[in-house]
């Protein structure tokens, strides 16, 4: 089992910057690929960017591509999103999740993922 804990929610205005973060505890090793998801009341969860086991590959979702940034510190089991020029759009519950094997091969989707994180609430006013 892998537990994820996610930080670094909160408010901020139109063009600001978070870093949200994730740490995994519980049988971390090997790795795996590893993402963020965010989801708004009412839709399903959306892939936001991945990272693979080892950090040498990244996708994001074309729209956010430039404005964030995924990264992973694996020697201390972290995940990291860091957020800026945010939007209005961008609020949402974000979602660190760990996908089954190494291989992400893209955005991960929802059935890739094994283990969630609880989330953390990003909140981008006008």
């Amino acid at each position: 089992q892998v537990q994820l804990v996610e930080s670094g929610g909160g408010a901020v205005q139109t063009g600001g910057s978070l870093r949200l973060s994730c740490a995994a505890t519980g049988k971390t090793y090997p790795q795996a690929c590893m993402g963020w998801f965010r989801q708004t009341p009412g839709n399903g969860r959306e892939g936001v960017a991945t990272i693979s086991e080892l950090g040498e590959a990244t996708y994001y979702a074309d729209s956010l591509k430039g404005r964030f940034t995924i990264s992973r510190d694996n020697a201390n089991d972290m995940l990291y999103l860091q957020m800026n020029d945010l939007k209005p759009e961008d609020s949402a519950i974000y979602f660190c999740a760990r996908a089954w094997g190494k291989y992400c091969g893209g955005v991960l989707s929802t059935g890739a993922v094994r283990f969630w994180g609880q989330g953390t609430q990003v909140t981008v006013s006008s």
